[in-house]
């Protein structure tokens, strides 16, 4: 069951009008009583198999915050470290035996097999559970949080497992924190018009990224990889670049249908993005894509290794980079091709720690034409090929296949035509690069339509926005693929 299917409409009506009876404005446990079953049905309906062991993840993690909290209590620190390293072993250890073992031990026996030995081996198959990363972080960032005594250990088993499967995040995020998502479970949430009005924009430009951009672009991307060997290298360096967008619509329609429908609901989910093609550079890339993995990882992974190297200088600090990147890559799946996109991405980032750029946010000012200025657009030029170029070994089956790729692309064919069977594929496309630097300032592109153009202006000219998107959206619906990151 996805966002943008008729069978989600159906169940959101139903988790809607039950969510909002007249009986819930007095109870916040009644509310989230409803979303957790609504949410469990959700993931079940997906993936009933692997419902208990989300259930059983959530006592286990329930159970040590309880312990957790207990221990800060006393003043016992010593046992309390031992009990927030046994809950973040307890997750690192469920995405090792989900998403990485079998790829461990394929590798080991290739290994074995390469030096001389002749090693009989069957693949595990151990299936991975859908939304298994993202509700994986979610478990471990709750435990850290409450040792670094951020928040109380949640005492009511209900809030704490509906915040972990709240069902519009937890198939693909954003990986919201306890911090800010647990207080809101507290809260009786009364149906508010302005904020469910804006939740249903940001679900339609969602769905319009996804289905008019994301999933006809597919079609071009997916030709291209199926016979990388027998394209010239214009048709794949075009793909290359058509792929970044693709990724870019496809995740970021996903992240503002799951946003929307949580402000339905009365919920402020953690924002993803923030315009990344926007960005000068490789780290304003990192920090306007994919927010709330990259303030994850960056919170709980390069700060301490970046406290722990700090005698090293700037060689330090590239070396925390590099395997923040890296861990970042890994996270997407076990495939030594996300390790090496994670690699490429960390070495980049040498050039800005020596100049000093790294850490500098300079504000994004437009020009007195009111577009970007010429060396802000060539930066951002230049980082959307150095992104592109990464995302080819993101794409790729396997190493050997993205060097391929690459080759094939570098080629004499590269001065040749594009073999592009059908250019409509593209016909959206130049509405998200246009969007993107209008709404520069705001959350998602419908917003600056809605609040700053002439047809904004009276209620008919929104409406009308709205009926002409909606039916856009519906009329071309043809290459539909799956989210991009539900294989994460």
């Amino acid at each position: 069951m996805v966002v943008n299917s008729l069978n989600f409409l159906l169940f959101f009506i139903v988790v809607f009008f039950i969510y909002y009876l007249p009986v819930s404005k007095s109870s916040s446990r009644f509310q989230n009583c409803w979303l957790l079953a609504s949410s469990y049905f959700f993931y079940g309906f997906t993936e009933w198999r692997m419902l208990f062991l989300l259930i059983g993840a959530t006592i286990v993690f329930y159970v040590l915050g309880l312990w957790l909290g207990n221990e800060i209590r006393k003043k016992n620190t010593r046992l309390a470290s031992r009990v927030t390293t046994l809950g973040v072993l307890a997750g690192i250890a469920l995405l090792l035996y989900f998403k990485y073992l079998n790829f461990f031990a394929d590798s080991f026996y290739s290994l074995l097999n390469a030096v001389g030995f002749q090693v009989t081996w069957s693949t595990l198959n151990i299936v991975l559970p859908l939304g298994l990363s993202f509700f994986t972080f979610k478990l471990i960032s709750y435990v850290i949080e409450v040792h670094r005594e951020h928040i109380e250990p949640c005492k009511d088993f209900v809030e704490f497992a509906t915040y972990v499967a709240f069902f519009p995040t937890i198939l693909s995020g954003p990986i919201d924190r306890p911090n800010k998502f647990l207080p809101q479970l507290r809260t009786v949430h009364q149906f508010d018009y302005t904020l469910a009005v804006d939740g249903c924009r940001q679900i339609l430009w969602g769905m319009f990224t996804k289905m008019c951009i994301a999933d006809n672009l597919a079609s071009i991307t997916d030709d291209a990889w199926t016979h990388y060997a027998d394209k010239n290298a214009s048709t794949l360096f075009v793909a290359a670049l058509l792929y970044m967008f693709q990724m870019y619509a496809d995740f970021d329609g996903y992240s503002n249908m799951a946003i929307g429908v949580g402000k339905i609901l009365g919920f402020k989910i953690t924002r993803n993005f923030n315009h990344p093609l926007l960005a000068r550079n490789v780290a304003e890339y990192w920090r306007r894509w994919h927010m709330s993995l990259t303030s994850w990882i960056t919170d709980y992974v390069f700060m301490p290794l970046n406290i722990a190297f700090r005698n090293y200088g700037n060689y330090g600090v590239i070396l925390a980079v590099i395997t923040n990147l890296v861990v970042i890559g890994l996270w997407h799946g076990a495939n030594w091709t996300y390790g090496l996109f994670g690699l490429f991405h960390g070495l980049l980032f040498i050039p800005l720690v020596f100049s000093g750029a790294f850490g500098r946010k300079k504000k994004l000012r437009p020009a007195k034409s009111g577009w970007p200025k010429r060396e802000d657009f060539f930066n951002m030029v230049y980082t959307f090929l150095l992104v592109s170029a990464g995302l080819v070994i993101f794409r790729a089956p396997s190493v050997g296949d993205a060097f391929s790729y690459f080759g094939n692309m570098f080629s004499l064919s590269f001065f040749s035509l594009p073999e592009i069977e059908s250019f409509r594929s593209v016909i959206f496309l130049p509405i998200l690069i246009i969007t993107e630097w209008l709404a520069r300032d705001k959350e998602y592109g419908l917003a600056y339509y809605v609040e700053h153009q002439w047809m904004a202006a009276r209620p008919i000219g929104r409406w009308m926005l709205y009926l002409l998107l909606f039916v856009i959206t519906v009329s071309c619906r043809g290459y539909l693929t799956d989210f991009i990151y539900f294989q994460f």
